[in-house]
């Protein structure tokens, strides 16, 4: 019985090399910061009719995932080797436009789970782009945005921003994102902060 089992267990050794449980994770892992981030200071007493409530945005299919996408083609979707994000994109994305929007308007930026606090301004939206156009050899960032003042029609917006890479590849595509996440911010806070 103990040869069977000893001949059994040689045989799988082999394939254990073989096996594989998900993708190799990248050296690094990629995130967005902002440019403009909030300053440390003394605390404020702020005006629920002042805050702002930024919603996740929504994403595509293409978008609900760690990976970058690359659009390949006008219908062809790829995903860019060795580049994963540290989180969705959508978090990454919101929390970086919560940053932006604090530090540039002053408004206080309600996290969307404190419904407890109702806030003077509801933005919510949908990313409709959020990686790299390989044919063009630019990232892309698209956002569009819906914003609710109290006692105001709902407006709705466009935000786009696209950066030259020059290599298609992680090194090159992280540090462009982030530069077009944080001008596509920037634009959201300037119209929030009107």
């Amino acid at each position: 019985m103990t040869l069977r089992l000893a001949a059994l267990l040689a045989a799988a050794l082999p394939l254990a090399a073989c096996v594989s449980f998900g993708e190799k994770t990248p050296d690094q892992l990629m995130t967005l910061t902002a440019t403009t981030p909030v300053t440390a200071g003394a605390a404020q007493a702020i005006e629920p009719a002042k805050a702002v409530q930024i919603a996740f945005p929504t994403v595509p299919q293409t978008l609900a995932t760690l990976r970058v996408p690359v659009q390949a083609s006008d219908t062809g979707i790829a995903y860019l080797k060795d580049a994963r994000w540290a989180e969705p994109p959508n978090r990454l994305f919101r929390n970086l436009l919560a940053e932006v929007v604090a530090q540039r308007t002053g408004r206080a930026v309600l996290d969307p789970r404190q419904f407890s606090v109702s806030a003077g301004l509801r933005l919510t939206g949908g990313m409709k782009a959020f990686g790299l156009n390989a044919p063009a050899s630019a990232v892309v960032v698209i956002y569009d945005a819906v914003l609710a003042r109290e006692g105001s029609p709902l407006q709705s917006r466009r935000f786009e921003a696209s950066v030259p890479v020059g290599a298609l590849d992680a090194a090159s595509v992280a540090p462009a994102l982030n530069q077009a996440a944080n001008q596509v911010a920037m634009e959201v806070s300037d119209w929030i902060g009107r």
